[in-house]
């Protein structure tokens, strides 16, 4: 808006929230708020099967689908993708996402398109660069995922890469990187990158 940035004021004991693509949800792990001609809503629950799941990243689709994680390093998280779709106004149960996806080591911080064409996340696997990769899986004719493209040496380094977002507008994606401190102490820090979203045409397969 105004090509500003703002800040975001959040409920309290709450991380970064994740909007639908219409900007009315905003989601907090296994919590969500709609927005309301007063503000936004108490915080609601998705149900107890999200609540059960240690949730680091979460992202909904135009038609309410969420892709979510489970942080692999929390007691018995098995750091694979779920989905959950919005079924005539019910919410579905989150059922892991097929084995194009949940391979390798752990899977992590999805971002599912708003047409649901595709689904980016980064995890760690044995053709990666080094640590952790971002990878995209691209929606079939037949309704299932293809498998997952690592998005290559103009996003990922022998660096742990993450958190694939793209903005509103679907002409930037923005991602994260862990480099040294800054100031020269041990130690490393994320920082945020951005590229042409172009990538990701480039990279969806040819009809």
């Amino acid at each position: 808006m105004g090509n500003r940035w703002y800040k975001t004021l959040m409920p309290s004991g709450t991380r970064k929230p994740a909007f639908s693509p219409d900007g009315k949800t905003r989601y907090f792990r296994g919590n969500y708020q709609e927005h309301t001609a007063d503000g936004w809503s108490e915080l609601k629950s998705l149900g107890p099967a999200f609540e059960a799941i240690r949730i680091m990243g979460l992202t909904a689709s135009a038609k309410g689908t969420l892709v979510l994680d489970e942080n692999a390093r929390s007691k018995g998280g098995d750091g694979i993708l779920r989905y959950s779709r919005l079924i005539e106004g019910k919410r579905e149960e989150p059922r892991p996402l097929p084995k194009t996806i949940n391979t390798g080591k752990w899977n992590a911080h999805p971002f599912i398109a708003p047409d649901e064409s595709y689904i980016m996340w980064d995890g760690v696997r044995e053709s990666g660069y080094g640590a952790s990769d971002i990878y995209i899986s691209f929606r079939q004719k037949d309704g299932a995922w293809g498998e997952a493209i690592n998005l290559g040496e103009r996003v990922n380094t022998q660096a742990e890469e993450g958190g694939p977002q793209v903005t509103p507008d679907g002409k930037y994606l923005l991602f994260n990187r862990m480099v040294p401190n800054g100031d020269g102490k041990s130690g490393s820090q994320s920082d945020l990158y951005w590229i042409d979203a172009q990538i990701i045409e480039d990279l969806r397969p040819k009809e």
